[in-house]
């Protein structure tokens, strides 16, 4: 089977191990270091992202152009997509592999693809970088909190004068003369005629005024824990990759390849 085979299979309807049907392949990645078939993107509907599908196990009908994959159409829904820029990360394969439970050392199109589907003596292989790579790096912020001293709080008694004026009721006594007529006079003890002295002693009340301290409150300082949101921003770098001389093209992938 020659390169151009292998790309054959691009377009092809593709069906589960039951025979449902899942959609068609969209691209096929090599294995980096064998080279071999492992993945399909397969297309599963018009609003829907392209899924991942294994190609260990698949069988392959060019006569009527459908490609028949070892898992079921359920593990397809439920498999990670594809991210946007059609790269498949060393950790979403290794996501991949947990998810449709393949041995990545048995995950090669090795009963059909390793034998046949191999590039001819005039068309080396170009998708697959051997052991030379490029790693792409970016900077990342790690964002934390420290505690630290913001402000002292003090508490301090001091004494202020103020002047209170109380209303305090009070009685004194006064004398004022009475007078009755005396109408029988035979009644009345007769007294000598002369000069004659009454005294009475007289009351009043006096304010008095007595201080005494007394305790009416507890005061204390108390710390509060407040959370708060602050905005930080922060510049980081990021590499990216150019290529030059590649084609853009429907040609097999290698999982490595932006």
């Amino acid at each position: 089977m020659t390169h151009a085979t292998l790309e054959s299979v691009i377009g092809n309807t593709v069906y589960d191990s039951a025979g449902d049907k899942i959609g068609k392949v969209k691209q096929i990645y090599l294995d980096n270091a064998s080279g071999a078939p492992t993945w399909a993107a397969v297309s599963t509907g018009l609003f829907s992202g392209d899924s991942m599908v294994p190609l260990a196990g698949a069988k392959h009908r060019p006569d009527n152009e459908t490609l028949q994959v070892a898992v079921d159409k359920e593990h397809v829904k439920s498999a990670p997509y594809l991210d946007d820029d059609g790269h498949i990360s060393r950790e979403n394969e290794q996501e991949l592999f947990r998810h449709y439970g393949i041995n990545p050392q048995q995950a090669g199109w090795t009963a059909y693809g390793r034998q046949q589907i191999r590039p001819g003596p005039e068309e080396p292989m170009t998708y697959g970088h051997g052991n030379d790579e490029m790693i792409r790096s970016e900077e990342r912020l790690e964002i934390g909190t420290e505690r630290q001293e913001s402000g002292h709080a003090r508490l301090r008694k001091y004494v202020v004068t103020e002047n209170q004026s109380v209303d305090v009721p009070t009685t004194h006594e006064e004398v004022h003369i009475e007078r009755e007529p005396i109408t029988d006079p035979s009644q009345v003890r007769s007294a000598d005629m002369g000069e004659q002295e009454q005294e009475v002693t007289l009351h009043e009340d006096r304010v008095t005024v007595h201080k005494e301290s007394v305790p009416v409150e507890r005061v204390r300082l108390a710390v509060d824990e407040v959370e708060d949101h602050q905005t930080v921003s922060e510049n980081v770098r990021k590499e990216r990759i150019d290529t030059e001389g590649v084609e853009t093209d429907k040609r097999p992938r290698n999982k490595g390849d932006r």
